[in-house]
C-alpha cells in the first residue's frame, strides 16, 4: 500500500466505526444510560454470573420510577439478600478456621472481618430496597430473571477452611464465587416459594411471565431480613441497633400478610431476638 493510501484507509475505518456505533446505540437498541439499557445489561451480566455488576445495573434502574422498576426491585432483593448470605457464610467458615488453626489464626480472622463487612453492606442495601418495595401493594410479585447459575451444594473448599486448613488465594476466590452463586440460587428458590428446591424453581422461572403471590415473596424477604440481622449479634459485628432495625422491618412486613405456620415461627424468632437485645 502506498503512503497516500493510509489516510484514505484511516478515514474509511473511522466512518465504519461510527456507523457501527450508530447502529448499536440507535433505534436497534436501548440508548446508553436509560433504564432499558441497564435492564439489558443486567440480564447479560446475570447470565454470566457477574452479580456485582448486575446489582450495579439494577441499582441504576431503581433509582427512579420507570417501566422496569417494578421488575427490577424484586430481582435486586433476591440478589442482595443472597449475596449477603453468601458472604456471611464465608465469614463464618473463616471464623471456625481461626478457632481450629491455633498456629496461625490471624489470616483467618482477616478474611472473616473482610467478608463480614461485605455481608453487612449488602444486608443494609437489601433492607433499604425492601423498604421501597413495601410501598407497592400489588397482589403478585414478578420474578423477571432467569434461573441463577451455580450449584446448591456448599463449596468443599469452605469445609477445609472451617477445619483450619489455610486456603490459597485462588482457592479463596473460587470458594467466594461458588458460595455467592449458591446463596443467590437459594434466595431465588425461597422467593419463588420453593425453598431448597432448585428443580421446582427452575420450572417456575421458565415461565415467560413468572410471578408469585405477594405473601410468598414477602415471607421469604422477611426471613432473609431476620437471618441478616444475626450479622449484628454480639458474637459477630456487635451492633444491636442495626439488628433491631432489620428485625423490626421483618416484623412489620409479616403483619401485612396472612398468617401461616411459617410466619408464626418466624415472628416468634424475631420477638425472641428483640427481647434478648434489650437485656
Amino acid at each position: 500500500m502506498s503512503a497516500s493510501a493510509y489516510p484514505t484507509a484511516a478515514i474509511l475505518a473511522a466512518i465504519s466505526a461510527n456507523l457501527i456505533f450508530i447502529s448499536c446505540s440507535g433505534d436497534s437498541g436501548p440508548q446508553p444510560g436509560t433504564p432499558a439499557f441497564f435492564w439489558s445489561a443486567a440480564r447479560q451480566t446475570f447470565a454470566s454470573g457477574d452479580y456485582v455488576k448486575t446489582v450495579d445495573h439494577l441499582d441504576k434502574i431503581v433509582a427512579s420510577e420507570n417501566e422496569f422498576t417494578a421488575r427490577a426491585r424484586p430481582w435486586l432483593l433476591v440478589l442482595t439478600s443472597g449475596m449477603a448470605r453468601g458472604y456471611g457464610e464465608i465469614a463464618d467458615r473463616f471464623e471456625a478456621g481461626a478457632r481450629a488453626n491455633k498456629a496461625d489464626p490471624a489470616a483467618f480472622r482477616r478474611n472473616m472481618n473482610t467478608y463480614r463487612g461485605q455481608a453487612s453492606r449488602l444486608a443494609l442495601r437489601f433492607t433499604d430496597v425492601f423498604g421501597n418495595f413495601q410501598k407497592s401493594k400489588d397482589d403478585t410479585v414478578p420474578l423477571a430473571f432467569s434461573y441463577p447459575t451455580g450449584s446448591a451444594n456448599p463449596p468443599l473448599i469452605l469445609t477445609k477452611v472451617a477445619s483450619g486448613i489455610s486456603p490459597t488465594p485462588v482457592d479463596v476466590e473460587t470458594a467466594q464465587k461458588q458460595n455467592i452463586e449458591r446463596a443467590v440460587l437459594l434466595s431465588a428458590c425461597a422467593a419463588a416459594g420453593a425453598p431448597d428446591d432448585p428443580a421446582k424453581t427452575q420450572e417456575i422461572l421458565k415461565q415467560p411471565d413468572a410471578k408469585v403471590p405477594r405473601a410468598v415473596f414477602v415471607t421469604a424477604m422477611a426471613s432473609a431480613l431476620y437471618d441478616q440481622s444475626q450479622l449484628y449479634s454480639r458474637q459477630k459485628l456487635d451492633d444491636p441497633e442495626k439488628m433491631k432495625i432489620l428485625c423490626t422491618r421483618a416484623q412489620e412486613a409479616l403483619k401485612g400478610i396472612p398468617e401461616s405456620k411459617q410466619t408464626k415461627e418466624l415472628t416468634g424468632k424475631i420477638e425472641k431476638t428483640l427481647k434478648a437485645s434489650k437485656s
